[in-house]
């Protein structure tokens, strides 16, 4: 192996294990370390001191031998990477051994014809069998077994109605597993998902495709954009494998997949099962079985339960109750029939929960725990829950490890099927939704977000939208320190596109006022986050004028104050909505009757904390319209404010404005009261995630240099919030960025005379003149259009 082989497969390790790739130094170590020169050598070649390269090579092999997993020095550096690339070299089901699973058995051939298809240079394999054939077994275990940097699993559902959007999909794959925001238009957020793809080995696995799929094989019309994901996961230049399981062939004549035929176990696999178990069966009986069952794992697995758990473990004495009837339950429907039949038979509690789990959709939330279940007992004394359980367990019905539960697909169709015809399927969906709601106070990560909206898919399946929109609106502390609706928190984490959907569904079928306004105040929000400011407009006034509706009707009940204050609540917010939409279309006027409404509204009420935030967003447009004297004093009101114990204990609920009232101390070239507070708003948002904020801080620094003469820093800043906010996608911010950068290009070319900052100054501005455009924004168009005269 040479010189160059040797940084190569060196620093692939090490991007994986660090995520950072090498710098000029590091290579030079490396290459010369290899051909064994000394650290004095290396140094006077580089430039440098002794002591810097070896500092900067301690730190090396450090990272080097957790990637390798021994220790490696400069000496030992050459047979460290020889054994290395000897392994890479060798095929890849003698790397590893398989692990020691009783329950996994029999696919050591499965195993190799996976890896010589993707040693052919198949990307995507689409393992294709019967149902409980064991093909999701089969694709988890190979791609723990592989090693893969990181796994990616999507569970589709059952029914096609319920299969998760390609984008949302995506979307969360990004933000929960690859610590990346997705961006706001399906393309960008493919493209990021690409690049984690072709630098780092990752697995994939799309789990039970064919509801997906029509009757020749094609995706369906409502899914088509899947097509997209997966050219992205088939293109030849990732390093990424895509596994996925379907009981139908995938037939897209555009899309490069190999297909890959699941066969059933052998005799031997069943027999090695079986003892496994504790389960002697006679050679001949089990050729019998296993002919009658064609070899279905699944089928192996329900057989093994149904011995233990009724006939003692004597496999002679169960056949002998069933041989009669083979043909009745060879298929593995038939035989999860039969099973579940007995269960009713002989253990009615078992059987009810087993028909109730039917109602968990088992896909943003895959595995449900042991709770779960006990919440579908409620008509059970607690001290039976855990047999009750062992009893599903022991029948393997459900699946189960470290606590959780879930469904086979196939045993799933049974128990949903099963529970629709009794009665119990509303107030099983009714239970399974008051346990997810109660099952998280607080909204810190994505899982938990997505858990407790698991509990609205329970109520719109029970056709109870009164309460799949409470479930929405139900108010809970989040990362930030906020105390939001569910919906609020939902789309601050980049869930857009499900609020959205989720939104518009409920307004089409609520009557109740406080719903139907609330959820337009939000609806708006998400909107502006995705440049749809007219909608965003429009939502808001159609809060406003319910509330003003409704607030009219209430003086002739005095004494419902909770109500008279929700709804002065939700006009005061929808009043401060516009005014920030219209600020950012650089609609002054308009936005400085919005933020002066909110004002007279609000002013010395229940509702001040409104007020003192519209006087911020008033000293703002004051600021930008000139009015400097007025920008003062309404600054100065919102800076006690924002900087008041109250606030200071509650951080998320005004660092949004924090940092708009660093741009007005800008605009007033109070640069030192500014600087404190991007600086206060940039702290903040890095502790909470809070990409924008922190986006529109630093931009806000860089316009600071620009007037303080200093090019350098300036410029710096402005590209990390240009990079923050592209990868957001946020584009009423993005174009403002822009445009800030275009200024700062703008003047220093004028003071340095330089052709190149010019060209930079007008490539911005243009950049900012076509996302404003985009977003319907004649005046901020026109506003730059000046700007750009000679």
């Amino acid at each position: 192996m040479g010189a160059e082989a040797a940084l190569q497969l060196a620093e692939k390790l090490l991007l994986t294990a660090t995520g950072k790739p090498l710098n000029d130094l590091q290579r030079v170590i490396l290459a010369e370390a290899w051909r064994g020169h000394r650290y004095g050598e290396i140094a006077l070649r580089y430039g440098c001191t002794e002591g810097h390269v070896k500092d900067v090579a301690s730190q090396l092999w450090r990272s080097l031998s957790l990637a390798l997993g021994e220790r490696v020095a400069k000496n030992s550096l050459r047979a460290a990477l020889a054994r290395r690339l000897e392994v890479e070299r060798l095929p890849l089901a003698l790397q590893l051994p398989l692990p020691e699973n009783p329950n996994f058995v029999g696919r050591l051939a499965a195993i190799a014809a996976i890896d010589r298809l993707l040693a052919q240079g198949h990307k995507v394999i689409v393992i294709q069998g019967e149902g409980g054939i064991g093909k999701t077994t089969l694709a988890q275990h190979y791609l723990q077994l592989r090693g893969f940097d990181q796994v990616l699993e999507l569970m589709m559902a059952k029914e096609p109605p319920d299969i998760l959007p390609v984008e949302r999909v995506v979307e969360e794959w990004l933000r929960q597993d690859l610590n990346e925001e997705p961006g706001r238009e399906f393309g960008v957020t493919l493209g990021r998902l690409k690049r984690h793809l072709q630098t780092r080995r990752i697995g994939l696995l799309i789990d039970n495709l064919e509801p997906a799929l029509d009757s020749h094989g094609k995706l369906i019309y409502s899914q088509r954009r899947y097509l997209e994901l997966l050219r992205v996961l088939a293109d030849w230049r990732v390093q990424s494998v895509t596994l996925m399981t379907s009981r139908d062939r995938l037939c897209e004549p555009a899309l490069a997949v190999e297909h890959y035929r699941l066969p059933g176990l052998s005799v031997e696999a069943w027999q090695q099962f079986f003892s496994a178990h504790q389960i002697f069966i006679d050679s001949n009986l089990l050729q019998e079985v296993h002919s009658a069952y064609g070899g279905n794992a699944k089928a192996m697995g329900l057989l093994c339960g149904e011995i233990r758990a009724d006939f003692d473990g004597d496999a002679a004495a169960y056949w002998q109750e069933y041989q009669s009837q083979p043909l009745g339950v060879t298929t593995l429907g038939n035989l999860v029939m039969t099973q579940v039949n007995r269960l009713a038979q002989l253990d009615a509690i078992a059987y009810r929960l087993f028909c109730r789990l039917g109602c968990y959709r088992y896909q943003a939330v895959a595995q449900v725990p042991s709770t779960a279940l006990a919440a579908l007992l409620w008509d059970v004394d607690p001290t039976q829950h855990a047999q009750v359980m062992a009893a599903l367990r022991n029948r393997s019905l459900v699946e189960y490890h470290a606590g959780h539960y879930w469904l086979h697909p196939v045993v799933r169709a049974e128990a949903i099927a099963r529970l629709r015809q009794s009665p119990d399927w509303e107030l099983a969906n009714r239970r399974a939704a008051k346990f997810w709601s109660a099952s998280v106070e607080r909204i810190t990560t994505l899982p938990t977000a997505l858990q407790a909206l698991e509990a609205y898919y329970h109520n719109i399946a029970i056709a109870n939208f009164e309460a799949a929109a409470a479930v929405l609106l139900q108010s809970r502390d989040n990362q930030w320190g906020q105390y939001l609706p569910l919906a609020s928190s939902l789309y601050r984490m980049g869930l857009i596109q499900p609020v959205i959907e989720a939104i518009t569904l409920s307004l089409e079928k609520i009557q109740d006022p406080q719903q139907i306004g609330e959820l337009h105040n939000i609806l708006g929000d998400v909107f502006w986050i995705t440049g749809q400011i007219h909608q965003a407009i429009r939502a808001q006034e159609q809060t406003i004028h319910l509330a003003r509706q409704h607030l009219a009707q209430l003086r002739s009940e005095p004494d419902d104050a909770r109500r008279h204050y929700y709804f002065r609540m939700l006009e005061v917010d929808a009043l401060l909505s516009i005014g920030l939409y219209q600020l950012d279309l650089g609609e002054l006027e308009q936005a400085t009757q919005q933020f002066s409404q909110v004002i007279t509204l609000a002013q010395g009420s229940k509702h001040q904390a409104w007020a003192e935030k519209a006087y911020v967003c008033l000293a703002l447009t004051q600021a930008h319209l000139g009015q400097f004297q007025l920008a003062q004093q309404l600054a100065e009101q919102g800076y006690q404010a924002l900087l008041s114990e109250a606030a200071t204990a509650s951080p998320g609920r005004y660092a949004y404005f924090i940092q708009r009232l660093g741009q007005t101390y800008s605009l007033l070239r109070q640069s030192t009261k500014a600087q404190k507070l991007y600086q206060k708003a940039i702290v903040f948002a890095e502790e909470s995630h809070y990409i924008q904020i922190k986006a529109n801080a630093l931009s806000g620094l860089a316009a600071l240099y620009r007037c303080a003469q200093q090019p350098q820093p300036a410029i710096a800043y402005h590209q990390q919030a240009i990079a923050l906010l592209a990868k957001l996608g946020a584009k009423c911010d993005l174009a403002e960025a822009y445009y800030q950068f275009g200024l700062t290009y703008q003047q220093f070319a004028k003071a340095n005379l330089s052709a190149d900052f010019t060209q930079q100054a007008t490539h911005y501005l243009n950049q900012a003149i076509a996302l404003f455009g985009e977003i319907q924004a004649p005046r901020q168009v026109k506003k730059i259009e000046q700007v750009l005269l000679p």
